[in-house]
């Protein structure tokens, strides 16, 4: 069975099972005990290297209902973005700036994503998930989720441990559509269409530098972008004055902006991206990325990392 997948590789999985109920999933999970599971959304934020030998789990439930006036539960298999086009549409508030983000709820609090200075983390009050071994449910607060910046516990010590079912959310009522519009048309002018051009969105996590380091290079390059970040704002980031550096910035610095390498680009309107444009081998994608990474280490003293997981 082809596994759906944004990069458009081309792989296959030894069984692929779409589950509709919290009691078919459990179901599911008793008949493969044993074997290699893994639980996707769309198949975004994800390099697939090769076949996968076991089984891939896809969510059919997507549903969003309210709980109360200001906090909504979605389903693991809702689109992130259906979600935010109904609150909007509905007059709430509080997640238009994630709208076009590829993926699934489920995947949005695994992956902890962002954009516009918000990040799913800002918005989430609680993770329900169950229990891949025990088959049980469990709540995660937000506090246990331990977010950071593209990061949470799920995507490190419960890795494979939990699937998500739901996310609760946070929204409040406010008009939203304009915002929400504005993002769009941004993403659309810089980003290449899911679906339409094979990626998996952004490809590179922006990197954090001590103050010191940025400063260095601030006297080699005055216009650097670079924001200053408290480590109150990711549980990850440990220390304090350190400073985001955009890896877009850092990538179209080292020349790569629409270079190619066999069949993988880099996007030529957001060096951040790295596409399948012309019938791209994983091994085209890792050799792209690991290139553009060495660049930027050359000439910066920065490592930048994969957003992407490979698989």
């Amino acid at each position: 069975m082809n596994i759906p997948n944004t990069f458009g590789m081309d792989v296959k999985a030894k069984l692929f099972i779409e589950y509709y109920s919290l009691d078919e999933l459990r179901q599911v999970l008793r008949e493969h005990k044993g074997e290699p599971i893994l639980h996707i959304g769309q198949g975004s934020n994800l390099l697939f290297t090769k076949d996968f030998d076991g089984v891939i789990l896809h969510s059919g439930m997507a549903r969003a209902r309210f709980i109360d006036d200001e906090t909504v539960e979605a389903q693991n298999g809702l689109r992130l973005d259906d979600l935010i086009a109904q609150l909007t549409d509905m007059a709430y508030c509080g997640m238009e700036k994630l709208s076009l983000i590829p993926g699934e709820v489920g995947a949005s609090a695994v992956q902890n994503v962002g954009a516009y200075g918000v990040e799913a983390k800002d918005v989430i009050l609680r993770v329900n998930t169950i229990d891949v071994e025990t088959l049980e449910e469990r709540v995660f607060t937000n506090e246990e989720c331990r977010f950071g910046y593209r990061d949470s516990i799920f995507k490190h010590e419960l890795k494979g441990k939990y699937i998500v079912t739901s996310v609760v959310y946070k929204v409040k009522p406010g008009e939203a559509s304009a915002t929400r519009e504005e993002i769009i048309q941004t993403r659309m002018a810089k980003l290449p269409t899911v679906g339409e051009v094979g990626s998996a969105g952004s490809f590179f996590m922006n990197p954090f530098v001590p103050e010191e380091k940025a400063n260095e290079l601030l006297k080699l390059y005055p216009d650097m972008p670079h924001f200053p970040v408290q480590s109150s704002n990711s549980q990850i980031l440990k220390s304090s004055n350190l400073v985001k550096i955009p890896a877009a910035w850092l990538i179209e610095q080292c020349g790569w902006k629409g270079k190619t390498l066999g069949g993988a680009q880099v996007w030529p309107k957001q060096p951040l991206v790295i596409v399948n444009a012309d019938h791209a081998t994983p091994d085209d994608i890792i050799a792209l990325a690991d290139a553009v990474s060495k660049s930027v280490k050359d000439k910066f003293g920065i490592t930048i990392s994969p957003e992407v997981n490979y698989i």
